[in-house]
């Protein structure tokens, strides 16, 4: 018998780029539709790093009007966006200013600071579990404290870019669980933000939303928004608002016994826990963990992933244009031959990542690495090795043997890396999806509409509706 079509309308925004997207339920299978796409542009001024957050809002609200110009009914909206940074919100309800990126200079030397002034380091991972970087929430908001920042200073209301963005389309403002989980703030023991950590920076807990989990309607669109985009009062919800969360979400795992490997820009690989993992050994090795969905714990660690394989393709001007090609050149080279820690602070930002590549082997006395081919073969190899090396600790910390790696997103693409990450991990490794993330937030819809009934429906449909590829061990 076949099933009534349902709509799902998604922003997925990124930080360089955002999409709206139509998804569509039928027959337990999700299709997708691109709406419309559009950069995410920085705004540099006054010393400072903004992003345009009304822009953002406008997007939404084009593609909102372009499923209104086809005629087709949505059951709701859903807004997944990067995590750490926010909004102030003053007490007429009106937005104070742009919010500064997490791009922005304002925080450098500013974690040390805190550490040294306010909490001390390893109470502040007990509280949090999260790991240690700069630009988290909290140091950004000492750092506005500490600047007297007008904005702060006069802030009713503090919420992360995704519920800033609901708050618009709604007016309702609300701090949804995955998101604020990025900020350092959130205790995933009580499952609230920290009062301790909340008020070490002089804020109070009030001035941020009603914690609310994935797959929760926050409002409908405003009696102003039904007007200008020609819809009716449709309901927005609350999606796993961080986009690895969403993209989590998307795993099409047939039980719990997996982890994931979220491959793009950055590799992200973790495991699905129904508490935090929070000891010396996860404090030592700086994982973190994050909210994840029905009230699981995102356990990960960041990888540099693709990033170092992007950054080389730009300099060279001799290489195939296809990455198929690219990679398969790469997979005739000598295997393993010169390898790199992706993780090392030289490849963060390097003038030249082929150098930096070159300089890394020169110094650990290894062959260097020339040409394209034997470039991109050094990368992959040292990426597998990477992923290895922290499988092997997930393995360890896991409490739950690991029968399956899903790789996700843009790198689940990749054939030789899939199979080389199978090889080096020993692991069956299972690609797809691409969508991750688009199709995480539409599910999450899903099931806030009642038209799926947990996590485990979500990740069959998904599983029927995808191509996916198996790679085994070879040895």
């Amino acid at each position: 018998m076949t099933q009534q079509k349902k709509h799902f309308f998604a922003a997925d925004l990124g930080a360089t780029s955002g999409r709206t997207i139509l998804g569509t339920l039928t027959d337990g299978k999700i299709e997708l539709e691109e709406l419309t796409r559009f950069a995410n542009n920085l705004i540099q001024t006054g010393g400072h790093v903004y992003w345009d957050i009304y822009a953002l809002y406008n997007e939404i609200v084009n593609g909102l009007k372009v499923v209104a110009r086809k005629g087709v009914e949505i059951e709701s909206i859903g807004i997944d966006t990067w995590g750490c940074d926010f909004v102030c919100v003053g007490k007429d309800g009106a937005l104070l200013r742009n919010p500064l990126a997490y791009r922005d200079p304002h925080t450098v030397g500013k974690m040390e600071k805190y550490f040294a002034e306010k909490m001390e380091k390893r109470k502040v991972y007990d509280k949090t579990g999260i790991q240690f970087m700069n630009f988290n929430s909290l140091f950004q908001l000492y750092a506005m404290k500490e600047a007297e920042n007008t904005a702060l200073d006069n802030a009713e209301k503090i919420l992360f870019i995704p519920d800033a963005l609901s708050y618009m389309l709604t007016g309702n403002a609300v701090c949804e669980y995955t998101v604020a989980s990025t900020s350092q703030m959130l205790n995933p023991l009580t499952g609230d933000l920290d009062e301790d950590l909340i008020e070490s920076i002089g804020l109070k807990r009030c001035q941020f939303g009603k914690m609310t989990h994935p797959a929760t309607i926050i409002g409908t669109l405003t009696e102003e928004l039904q007007r200008e985009t020609g819809l009716g009062a449709v309901p927005v919800v609350a999606v796993a608002g961080h986009d690895t969360a969403s993209a989590v979400a998307a795993v099409p795992a047939a039980d719990e016994h997996f982890a994931y490997l979220s491959s793009g820009t950055w590799s992200l690989m973790g495991i699905e826990t129904p508490n935090a993992i929070i000891n010396d050994r996860s404090y030592e090795l700086n994982f973190t963990n994050e909210g994840g969905i029905e009230g699981t714990t995102r356990f990960l660690k960041n990888i540099c992933g693709m990033w170092i394989y992007e950054r080389c393709r730009k300099e060279w001007t001799d290489v195939p244009q296809g990455h198929a090609e690219l990679q398969a050149e790469a997979m005739k080279q000598q295997a393993f031959r010169s390898v790199v820690n992706p993780d090392d602070p030289s490849f963060a930002n390097p003038t030249s990542m082929v150098e930096a590549i070159q300089d890394y082997c020169r110094r650990t006395g290894q062959p260097v690495p020339q040409g394209y081919a034997e470039i991109c073969r050094c990368i992959f190899d040292s990426l597998a090795i990477r992923y290895r090396e922290v499988f092997t600790w997930l393995k360890e910390m896991a409490g739950f043997d690991i029968h399956v790696l899903h790789i996700i997103g843009g790198g689940s693409l990749n054939s030789h890396l899939n199979q080389l990450t199978a090889d080096c991990c020993g692991v069956t490794v299972i690609a797809g999806p691409q969508e991750g993330t688009a199709i995480g937030n539409i599910m999450l819809q899903a099931k806030a509409s009642g038209t799926v009934s947990d996590v485990w429906e979500m990740r069959r449909i998904i599983a029927n509706s995808i191509e996916i590829k198996k790679y085994e061990p070879k040895n």
